[in-house]
């Protein structure tokens, strides 16, 4: 588990978009699968359609760092919030460079309590 990077990203949906949201998250986690250092990834939706969890597992902060660089080459048209916005993300692990500049992390130190 040494060197692992995990995080959980938490998102809004917006109102009628729950249809749109399952389309790309179910898009996003099928062209993970394919990446090398991906140990996890996987999304979750409440029961009432209003937020999707996605939880993220890398071998390492290399592997993080390209799934992040990949993301934002394949589905930056998505991540400006015209069908959700982030509302958390926790990160466990070593802090890779800044990809997204912005975004604030809150960490959690790896093997804590979760």
């Amino acid at each position: 588990m040494r060197g692992e990077v995990s995080w959980q990203v938490e998102l809004t949906v917006k109102p009628g978009e729950l249809d749109n949201f399952r389309a790309l998250t179910r898009e996003m986690v099928e062209s993970t699968k394919g990446e090398p250092g991906v140990l996890i990834y996987e999304r979750f939706i409440s029961e009432d359609g209003k937020v999707v969890y996605v939880y993220e597992r890398y071998a390492d902060s290399a592997a993080a760092v390209a799934h992040l660089l990949d993301l934002l080459g394949s589905f930056r048209r998505f991540l400006t919030g015209p069908i959700g916005d982030a509302a958390g993300f926790c990160f466990a692990g070593v802090v890779p460079a800044p990809v997204m500049p912005g975004v604030r992390l809150r960490t959690v130190p790896s093997g804590a309590a979760r």
